[in-house]
């Protein structure tokens, strides 16, 4: 059985959202596996190179017909599971990557694309348990443990999120990609001080790093300091103009500020990169919300539309279903349709999280305004998946 080893050579990058923005890294994987077909490998590397060069359909189409000559080959899948996340059809997407997955399990460049998918809809903690699996088995599998501690501090398991970035810093001492997610956890946990001294490690150790200009960026926004975070988010979207996490970061800072048409520009561009970005699409709602005209609702039935998608998607989406609440409670005048959304917003946000007490107060007010909703939203019937951007 002859051993193939094709692992990255035509891999193309994933898009990532929310925490971090991630490349699949080229890594060298043997995998046991029949000898590959030449004629499927022909298409394949003609399908990578399409996709490089802008054509995804021709791209899609050359890598079915490279699986449909060899169904064994992994590199295609995963391809084509990369390319298709692109396109937004994310359901295709993850059924070629878990084949993938199957197919060559060792491939960490799978597991990474998995990962970001899955947190692309807002799904961080099955991600993280993912990610967690695969480093059972690969615990030298650097990116994708980066990629977890992101992950695991998005699903808000802060001190399992602590724990994976030391582990990167025993094996890669200095990462500056490392040292960004633990100040980003150590701020998650409330210790501004800390996170701001391993953000400058993180800028000493590759002031180029987009990832280490986004921590700095986090970590002046939570101080208040709004002009200089978003020069940082800034400085990262310049670093790596694929950092759709510091597009997100920037419309959150114009948002703060009022400028909604701006911050619209933003989370629509983040959405030509990473469509059915859970953050994104939150963003443009409140965006939109903000625009809106008393007299014009079209905004704010497209800010409805929107945030009823996601949540159709993901149940448990507290951003979504928080924002959904205050848009009908205060901008529809429904706060009797409002109330059970914030009552889904309490049962799945962490106990910390800062909407709660005002989360609290809309449900009080309809409890004494109306005992009962005139209509209930989607029944959340997938597995709960709790967390939120």
């Amino acid at each position: 059985m002859r051993v193939r080893k094709l692992a990255g050579l035509f891999a193309l990058a994933l898009v990532a959202c929310g925490g971090s923005a991630a490349t699949t890294h080229a890594v060298a994987v043997q995998t046991a596996l029949p000898p590959a077909n030449p004629q499927a490998v022909a298409k394949m590397v003609q399908g990578a190179q399409a996709a490089k060069d802008g054509a995804r359909d021709r791209a899609i189409g050359l890598l079915r017909e490279a699986i449909a000559l060899d169904r064994g080959l992994w590199e295609a899948h995963y391809d084509l599971g990369v390319v298709l996340a692109g396109a937004g059809d994310l359901a295709g997407a993850e059924d070629e990557l878990k084949t993938s997955s199957k197919l060559a399990p060792d491939a960490e460049e799978v597991a990474i694309a998995l990962g970001e998918l899955r947190r692309r809809r807002g799904e961080q903690k099955d991600a993280a348990d993912a990610l967690g699996d695969f480093l059972q088995d690969h615990p030298n599998a650097i990116e994708a443990r980066i990629l977890d501690v992101t992950a695991l501090r998005d699903s808000g398991q802060l001190d399992a999120a602590l724990k994976q970035a030391q582990e990167v810093l025993v094996r890669r001492p200095g990462d500056a990609s490392a040292l960004a997610e633990l100040a980003l956890t150590h701020l998650a946990k409330g210790e501004r001080d800390t996170a701001s001294l391993l953000a400058k490690q993180a800028l000493d150790a590759n002031p180029k790093s987009a990832v280490a200009a986004r921590a700095s960026g986090m970590i002046a926004l939570a101080g208040g300091d709004d002009a200089v975070a978003f020069a940082a988010f800034t400085k990262a979207a310049q670093s790596d103009p694929r950092d759709t996490t510091a597009r997100l970061n920037m419309g959150a800072v114009l948002l703060r500020a009022g400028a909604y048409a701006k911050a619209e520009e933003q989370y629509r561009a983040t959405l030509q990169v990473a469509p059915e970005d859970s953050s994104a699409e939150v963003g443009l709602a409140a965006a939109l919300r903000g625009e809106s005209d008393p007299k014009n609702a079209q905004k704010l039935e497209e800010a409805r539309a929107i945030l009823e998608k996601v949540i159709d998607r993901d149940p448990h989406n507290v951003a979504a279903l928080f924002n959904m609440g205050v848009l009908l409670a205060d901008f529809l005048k429904r706060p009797a349709d409002a109330k059970p959304y914030f009552q889904r917003f309490l049962d799945d946000a962490p106990t910390g999280h800062a909407s709660r007490p005002e989360a609290e107060r809309y449900v009080s007010q309809a409890n004494n305004a109306s005992p009962a909703p005139t209509a209930a939203p989607p029944a959340a019937t997938p597995p709960a998946k709790k967390g939120a951007p």
